[in-house]
């Protein structure tokens, strides 16, 4: 498994504020860590098992990390660094996650982190799925209501069809998980 990390400090970089709503308010942040049961109404998880338990386990009160947001797609619009797989399809899509508590302020929590389950995750067995992780800036309005950063995590596993790359995208998944929680304890 491919995994790495960057970080996407610039002033014009993608941002996140956490609580979030669609301009529109179709869509909005979805404190799944206090409120679990609230998984039911994200359209992908509705569709994808696999990530509604992802979603669960992830923001489970013992846990370090929680959900800002997520999407799912297949598509067969494969980048130059994923050509290594051979392969014409890709499934997967992102999470964005940020610490529960206080690290959430701390740059080095997130590159501790991030080095950690890259370093796990490229000790996995080979398969074709690739994740990445971005640092990116964070404001939180919550009762901090200061800057402080999140993570998002770009998961895809690489097939032959959309049902081959779903598969490695899910076992993908599973080992996330896996060393999410290693690095958790």
């Amino acid at each position: 498994m491919e995994a790495d990390f960057s970080v996407e400090l610039a002033s014009d970089d993608e941002r996140l504020e956490i609580p979030w709503a669609a301009p529109d308010g179709t869509l909005e942040y979805l404190d799944l860590r206090a409120h679990p049961e609230l998984i039911a109404q994200i359209e992908e998880a509705q569709h994808e098992p696999e990530l509604a338990k992802f979603l669960s386990r992830l923001n489970a009160v013992s846990g370090i990390l929680q959900s800002a947001k997520c999407d799912v797609w297949c598509t067969d619009e494969i980048s130059p660094e994923e050509e290594i797989f051979s392969l014409p399809r890709k499934f997967g899509g992102y999470v964005d996650l940020f610490f529960s508590d206080e690290r959430r302020f701390s740059f080095s929590a997130y590159e501790n982190l991030l080095k950690k389950l890259t370093e796990l995750l490229k000790k996995a067995p080979e398969l074709p799925a690739a994740a990445e992780f971005l640092v990116r800036r964070c404001h939180f309005h919550e009762a901090a209501d200061q800057d402080g950063f999140y993570v998002t995590l770009y998961l895809f596993g690489f097939g032959a069809n959309e049902q081959a790359a779903r598969q490695q995208w899910q076992i993908g998944l599973q080992l996330l998980e896996n060393a999410m929680r290693q690095c958790a304890s």
